[in-house]
């Protein structure tokens, strides 16, 4: 292989890291549903919500999540992610206590 050609390769590499760097943050999402319960057993399913942000859930709230995204989630019991958080890792899923609040938000841990 020519000298020429391994540089141009190399320079071709360097300069596909640095873009696939450079637009990393823009638009980035969760990739895979976030599906989640009404109190009323309504599902309702997101599907990529972005990593940025708080994100409000049906007025109802939600009473069991599943979150088959591949980003953590961070649950709360009131709007604006305010409140004690419950952590639910990717491809896992919980339900909120018997006599608790349901959540009211939720948050992307990226």
């Amino acid at each position: 292989m020519s000298v020429h050609r391994r540089l141009g390769i190399a320079a071709g590499a360097a300069l596909l890291t640095l873009s696939v760097a450079g637009c990393s943050g823009l638009g980035r999402t969760a990739v895979g549903p976030i599906t989640y319960e009404t109190p009323n057993e309504v599902v309702v399913s997101v599907t990529s919500p972005s990593v940025k942000g708080c994100h409000r859930l049906a007025p109802a709230g939600a009473t069991r999540v599943e979150n088959g995204s591949l980003v953590d989630i961070v649950m709360y019991p009131a709007p604006g992610c305010r409140g004690d958080g419950i952590y639910v890792a990717t491809m896992t899923s919980d339900s909120i206590a018997p006599g608790t609040r349901p959540w009211r938000s939720y948050s992307l841990v990226h």
